[in-house]
């Protein structure tokens, strides 16, 4: 029942601001295509551009509603509202309150990478969208929603979420195998970037849309990723209760 309130808070939240999350999604990665994409005229491994750039977008706007779903909303409800500190006291399990959050930042990341698969149905690209695709947006998701409530734990104000957002997020957008290919970066930090969430989603979304299989790698990592940022959400919240 915690899961299912706060995914109630979440819907009622996207149904009062509907048109502005709708619009906010949709305006960066529609400049991002229009620029990129057919402004540049160019091939990436023998095929058009613009089949390089789709899946790397989707992923990145999966990134991006995701993490910032979670992060702004908590940050405000953890320094100013202290709406933490009524959660941890009221009898909603903390796990089922972690829980709903990812689940809501990482459907929140969903939609933005539907509004984008909407905004190239027009265009025939012949690239492949399927059930993996939508399982990588939901996990790459999670993963970025997991991140914000990390860092929404740790933020000291609420001038903090941008700074994430210009640290973290921006130089993710660019460098994860989204806009360009990493096989053209130095050795050392190519293999990095590689293992950076962003970038496995990345690929995964490139190849399923070629119309091969994702390969269990890229889940794995990003499984890892979940894994590891869930656990120190729940110590982090977990600890600040027993304190």
């Amino acid at each position: 029942m915690g899961i299912l309130a706060v995914l109630w808070e979440k819907w009622v939240e996207f149904r009062r601001d509907f048109y502005k999350i709708t619009v906010s999604n949709m305006m960066t990665p529609l400049m991002y295509l229009v620029i990129f994409g057919m402004g540049i005229q160019t091939t990436s491994h023998g095929e058009p551009y613009l089949n390089f750039l789709i899946p790397g977008v989707i992923a990145m706007v999966t990134m991006t509603g995701s993490f910032s779903a979670v992060t702004q909303n908590m940050s405000v409800q953890r320094l100013y509202e202290k709406a933490l500190d009524q959660v941890m006291i009221s009898p909603t399990p903390l796990w089922q309150f972690l829980t709903g959050q990812i689940i809501g930042g990482s459907l929140r990341g969903l939609y933005a990478g539907c509004i984008v698969l909407l905004l190239t149905l027009p265009i025939h690209t012949g690239l492949i969208f399927n059930g993996w695709s939508f399982l990588v947006m939901l996990l790459n998701g999670a993963v970025f929603s997991t991140l914000g409530l990390v860092l929404s734990f740790t933020a000291k104000s609420y001038s903090d979420a941008p700074r994430y957002n210009a640290f973290i997020i921006m130089p993710m957008s660019f460098l994860c195998n989204t806009f360009f290919s990493t096989d053209t970066m130095p050795g050392g930090i190519r293999q990095v970037v590689m293992v950076l969430p962003l970038s496995q989603a990345s690929a995964m979304m490139r190849t399923i849309a070629a119309g091969q299989p994702a390969g269990f790698a890229g889940f794995g990592i990003l499984l890892t990723y979940l894994a590891i940022l869930g656990f120190i959400s729940f110590v982090y919240i977990y600890k600040k209760k027993n304190l």
